[in-house]
């Protein structure tokens, strides 16, 4: 396949997340099946009896808050905004978030030029990397470049993909769905150049939110499939063993996340379960690590294998990950490497476990919560009407069960509440769908490339994980200018 060239990281104003889709889907497809980690890996796979891996998420949102006026203000990082206004709140955090969003560039030379062994997954939405270019935040950019694109540091570091506006795949429509998870490797090709995009083969939701409706499930994990992942990220809470319908009993083995639809199609992909709560304390204080301590290594595939525990927590939030992790993880990376139990990373550690002739159908099958309940009255292939029949009769049975899909707690529902922005959200969504998707528009003209933006932007958790009030109207504003872009530039 013909290389492809460097892309540029904006385009007239805009992060560059359209244009190019076709040679991206070409690049992932091609590289699908090369290892990327194991023959540079440097660990005595055979020799270890358990590991951890440890993903920072980080994410802030975009807010028309650039000026007084909302109807007028322009689009700016709620970073900036918090730089801006650091009397007010927490914003005096600002500053500190900006050092943890480039504090790995420093951590990970400082251990390798040890000659230690760290590792470290990095998950940043799209809105936090445009952010960091609107803002001129080159320190933060060339420190994430450096341990990205530089031979000497990107083995120890893995980057996730992610929805490119941090929405939560649930609720938000599927075709919308699969713009975000282009648009996300789109932006980081052009940021970070195609090579290191190829070496993206896991993805990490948005609040960790897993669609447990059959259809909306298998057009989601379709999507990744289809988009060149591998595995995905999953909360422990939020699938089930397909034979009885309780959790997962080996929760620090690779599972195989089944998902079927109303027709009868199927499709899956490698689950990594992240275990227990998101409290930030878990990542900051390096509890994945100390759990994997206990543990030795466990059959799979008529195989002994060591155990990963696997930990992800935003990057940023919280006294004890802005103070406390540096010098923890500096603690467990001395003290690791070279050990009977190191830090891994994912990929790294599946591409030792097929290296050993361990098989993805070895993996422990599952499938997203609820679904055993519906297999037990609805049989695949009877159609999406008869579906919807069974879901809503075990609504009535069960107040419990829902389609609402699974997230990092289940205090919180991603559309109970929330119909003040999310009427918005659907109505611009099939604003888009109705006059630009359907015209199948010149994908790297600024029209579409500028709708598309606004859509993705308007759609990212944040308007509802805050609640009501100045979040909820910074979506409604967002979905506004959204709708006036496509009424005028696609009459």
């Amino acid at each position: 396949m013909k290389p492809m060239g460097k892309l540029p990281e904006q385009i007239e104003g805009l992060p560059n997340i359209s244009g190019s889709e076709i040679d991206i889907e070409n690049l992932m497809t091609s590289t699908a099946g090369k290892p990327i980690f194991v023959n540079d890996s440097r660990i005595p796979f055979h020799r270890i009896k358990s590991a951890c891996a440890v993903a920072l998420h980080m994410h802030q949102p975009l807010i028309p808050a650039g000026g007084g006026d909302l109807k007028t203000a322009t689009i700016i990082s709620n970073l900036q905004h918090m730089m801006n206004n650091q009397g007010i709140g927490d914003n005096h955090n600002a500053p500190v978030f900006q050092w943890c969003y480039k504090r790995m560039g420093d951590f990970i030379p400082q251990y390798a030029g040890e000659g230690k062994q760290p590792r470290v997954m990095l998950e940043y939405s799209g809105t936090l990397l445009y952010g960091f270019q609107q803002m001129g935040l080159n320190d933060v950019l060339d420190n994430l470049k450096k341990i990205t694109m530089d031979p000497k540091y990107r083995n120890y570091v893995e980057w996730l993909g992610a929805p490119w506006g941090h929405a939560v795949a649930p609720s938000t429509p599927v075709q919308d769905f699969k713009l975000h998870v282009k648009a996300w490797q789109h932006h980081f090709a052009a940021m970070f150049g195609t090579e290191a995009l190829e070496r993206v083969r896991g993805f990490s939701p948005s609040e960790m939110a897993l669609p447990n409706h059959p259809d909306v499930a298998y057009e989601y994990i379709k999507t990744l499939k289809e988009c060149g992942y591998k595995w995905l990220l999953v909360q422990e809470h939020t699938v089930e063993n397909t034979l009885d319908g309780f959790g997962p009993r080996l929760k620090h083995l690779p599972h195989r996340l089944v998902c079927r639809n109303s027709n009868g199609d199927e499709v899956s992909i490698i689950a990594i379960i992240k275990t227990q709560g998101s409290d930030t304390k878990l990542v900051a204080q390096m509890q994945p690590y100390y759990e994997a301590k206990s543990l030795s290594t466990w059959e799979l595939g008529g195989r002994r294998v060591p155990p990963l525990v696997t930990q992800i927590a935003d990057g940023e939030n919280g006294g004890v990950m802005m103070n406390e992790f540096p010098s923890k993880y500096g603690d467990v990376v001395n003290e690791c490497s070279g050990s009977e139990t190191v830090l891994m990373n994912v990929t790294e550690y599946l591409e030792h476990l097929f290296a050993l002739g361990v098989k993805e159908s070895d993996f422990p099958v599952v499938q997203p919560i609820f679904q055993k309940v519906i297999w037990e009255r609805f049989t695949p292939g009877q159609g999406s009407e008869k579906l919807a029949k069974t879901v809503e009769d075990l609504k009535k049975m069960d107040h419990r069960f829902h389609m609402d899909g699974g997230s990092w707690t289940n205090n919180i529902s991603w559309v109970n509440g929330y119909q003040n922005v999310l009427d918005p959200m659907l109505k611009l969504s099939s604003l888009f769908n109705e006059k630009v998707l359907s015209r199948k528009p010149e994908t790297a003209e600024h029209r579409y490339r500028n709708a598309l933006f606004h859509l993705l932007t308007s759609q990212t958790s944040c308007f509802r994980y805050w609640g009501q009030g100045d979040w909820t109207q910074y979506g409604i504003e967002i979905c506004r200018r959204g709708m006036d872009i496509i009424n005028y530039d696609f009459k």
